[in-house]
């Protein structure tokens, strides 16, 4: 399995607030089946960043596709090389 880093840029309208609860259930369900490993949205620059788990990076559009706020993206997905982060590290050792 790869990792493909999607960063997606989104405008907002009227109607976009309206399907963060739905687009959010989509998330949980992908992070559930541990589909995407990191989800993360800044307001301030209207930027969305997703660590997606395929075999492909055509997999990961067609995962992309299904999210109920697809049509106010626009996005790269780009297959990334190195992933690190302390939820891959085990516990630090704490002597008693």
């Amino acid at each position: 399995m790869k990792k493909f880093q999607a960063i997606i840029k989104f405008q907002m309208d009227d109607d976009f607030m309206s399907l963060v609860p739905p687009h959010r259930t989509y998330i949980n369900f992908l992070l559930n089946k541990g589909m995407i490993d990191n989800y993360a949205v800044s307001m301030e620059s209207q930027t969305c960043w997703m660590t997606l788990n395929t075999e492909t990076k055509e997999e990961a559009d067609k995962i992309l596709v299904k999210s109920p706020l697809y049509k106010y993206w626009t996005y790269d997905i780009e297959e990334l090389f190195v992933y690190d982060s302390q939820h891959y590290r085990l516990p630090a050792l704490q002597l008693n």
